[in-house]
């Protein structure tokens, strides 16, 4: 975002064709953006909307560059970045500590979930949701649950193998970094796992319709929840490399 040509100072409205809030005003408000671009004359341009009272109340970036920090700097607007903006939707409520580099979304809850992609000669398991679950009904996933009171994440995604599939002899292959995805009023971080097992013979349970053993780059054909196509792709990816 540019506030150079892209914010007028005398009211805040938001002037960018391109930015989804044309024609909004960012008076009082947390404006949420990757990154600011353009003339270091948008740091002034920062510094005039504070003097006609219509600055940002706080900004929050995906990453921080000189204009836009020197420009809340002089504003002496609240700033904060290394956030990933894409789990912040228009009017959340959000609570940001500058001091410690912090937000929060007060009306978001956040879940942790372990999900474990199961492999057997190249092909991964998915598994299609029943009707009785009370989320992503008829969407396909890997072996998923949440984490219960004391129990790490590996013992979790074990767990859920068992109960899920009937499979108790499996390897740990690998396991990549959290990813958070953000649904409604809820933000699922997934902690992914990867396990090698020697059959496919699987036992599904009530939560699941059915399973399918697929090779990765077949996982286009199928509707699955959130985020699911990221977590493969990110997982693979690491325990390959």
């Amino acid at each position: 975002m540019s506030f150079l040509g892209g914010v007028d100072s005398s009211n805040g409205v938001i002037l960018d064709p391109e930015c989804a809030l044309i024609g909004e005003s960012v008076r009082g408000r947390i404006l949420s953006f990757p990154f600011g671009i353009g003339s270091t004359v948008g740091s002034y341009v920062m510094y005039q909307l504070k003097l006609n009272k219509v600055a940002p109340k706080a900004i929050i970036n995906r990453s921080a560059e000189p204009i836009v920090a020197t420009g809340a700097i002089m504003s002496e607007i609240p700033m904060v970045d290394d956030i990933d903006i894409s789990l912040i939707s228009t009017d959340d409520r959000v609570a940001v500590n500058a001091a410690d580099g912090a937000i929060e979304l007060l009306d978001v809850t956040e879940r942790h979930v372990v999900t474990s992609i199961l492999r057997n000669r190249g092909k991964i398991l998915i598994l299609k949701r029943s009707n009785k679950v009370g989320s992503y009904r008829g969407s396909w996933a890997g072996v998923s649950g949440f984490v219960e009171k004391n129990e790490t994440y590996e013992e979790a995604a074990r767990r859920e193998i068992a109960e899920e599939t009937g499979l108790g002899d499996v390897h740990l292959s690998g396991r990549s970094s959290a990813r958070s995805f953000r649904d409604d009023d809820n933000v699922w971080t997934v902690h992914p796992y990867l396990f090698d097992v020697s059959s496919r013979t699987v036992t599904i349970d009530w939560e699941h319709d059915d399973c399918a053993w697929i090779a990765p780059g077949e996982l286009k054909k199928y509707s699955t929840v959130p985020g699911f196509h990221a977590v493969i792709k990110n997982l693979l990816e690491q325990t390959n490399s």
